[in-house]
């Protein structure tokens, strides 16, 4: 096996490039006294909210805490059903759950995985409660459709952006158009702290006060607590910070994303891999890019022996996981689950993110051309 020649994902580059803010960031939360909440999660709470174009953000201690305390604050509990995509990261389904509701999968767009309207339309049931799109991999879900179908039957929408931080739809940004939008800022992410850290964006303040209480053991008043179903899950000052110094760049690390993905989508045409797509009027951010071919696993292969690392996002359906086997005989057999087990089967991550040089990206598409050339 050859020693990597491509990072999958250099985070040590992504952060060489702003060392300096970084560390000035990291000092002054140290002389500040601040470890807990303070001026710099109040910063960039208040910048984070205005980039998005929500009047509220609150920081929370990563990304299922923000859907959690979410679906807390909109009472959803025992009995209620909230539409997921079938093909995710198993977290979306997880906050679900853990509050008793039932995770209700539809079918997710074969070129661009987020959610089918048509589909959502037809899950919905008189126990409906919450529809939760997820912005996979960066391409942002139909949410204009997706609010018109909410409004119409009177359900909220509470949208995961995990990977999705600048996406826009119909001149909107992800985080300004759902009735809540959740994120993730896990360091890995397109705006990621150096550790782990969440939020919430809203521009419904009651709604912003109830989440908020959620992660502060229920309470709003120091030793008053009006809820059990809460937690404790803050945004901490130190990632709050190193986060306000990211937000800055984020708009031009997007840009050169998109560029890697063009140049990707250009170089690998002609060969037999279901390329993904970008559909509506939106604007992705390209948090991967992922391919599908029934040869996943000999291309994986090929590919790690040339020192080309890859990853699989993600390699179980849902319902195949032992966590959801009490699920599994009733819903291994829908469209959505069917399709989910067949996405999780051909679906491979190239090494992906704005800081590959050309010469790096090349060497992926050489690898790929070569591996087709041997296995026609």
């Amino acid at each position: 096996m050859a020693s990597p020649r491509v990072a999958f994902f250099d985070l040590n580059t992504a952060n060489a490039g702003i060392l300096p803010e970084l560390e000035a960031a990291a000092l002054r939360v140290v002389r500040s006294g601040w470890f807990i909440g303070g001026p710099e999660v109040t910063t960039f709470e208040k910048n984070f909210a205005a980039y998005v174009g929500a009047s509220q953000c609150i920081g929370t201690g990563n990304g299922m805490d923000a859907l959690s305390m979410v679906l807390m604050a909109l009472d959803v509990g025992e009995g209620d059903e909230v539409i997921v995509p079938g093909h995710t990261f198993i977290a979306t389904w997880l906050a679900v759950s853990k509050l008793g509701a039932v995770p209700v999968p539809v079918s997710v767009d074969e070129d661009t995985y987020v959610m089918d309207p048509e589909a959502i339309e037809a899950a919905i049931t008189p126990r409906t409660k919450v529809i939760m799109p997820v912005h996979l991999y960066g391409h942002p879900a139909p949410m204009t459709r997706i609010m018109e179908i909410a409004k119409r039957h009177n359900l909220k929408v509470v949208d995961d952006a995990a990977q999705a931080q600048g996406a826009e739809v119909d001149g909107k940004r992800i985080g300004s158009i759902g009735d809540a939008t959740c994120w993730s800022f896990y360091p890995a992410k397109n705006l990621g702290a150096l550790g782990d850290a969440g939020g919430v964006t809203t521009s419904d303040d009651a709604l912003a006060a109830n989440v908020r209480k959620r992660g502060n053991y229920g309470s709003e008043k120091k030793y008053v607590h009006d809820d059990m179903e809460c937690m404790n899950s803050r945004l901490d000052p130190m990632q709050a910070a190193f986060l306000d110094v990211k937000l800055s760049h984020l708009d031009a690390w997007n840009a050169q994303r998109r560029e890697v993905a063009a140049f990707y989508n250009d170089a690998l045409q002609g060969l037999p891999l279901h390329l993904p797509q970008v559909k509506g009027n939106v604007v992705p951010v390209w948090h991967m890019y992922v391919i599908r071919t029934p040869k996943r696993e000999e291309l994986q292969a090929y590919l790690q022996e040339k020192g080309i690392p890859t990853l699989i996002h993600y390699p179980h359906a849902i319902t195949d996981q032992r966590a959801y086997a009490t699920l599994k005989s009733e819903l291994e057999h829908t469209p959505a689950m069917q399709q989910a087990r067949r996405i999780s089967a051909e679906c491979l991550s190239l090494p992906f993110g704005p800081h590959h040089t050309r010469e790096e990206l090349q060497m992926v598409v050489d690898a790929v051309h070569a591996f087709f050339a041997e296995n026609r």
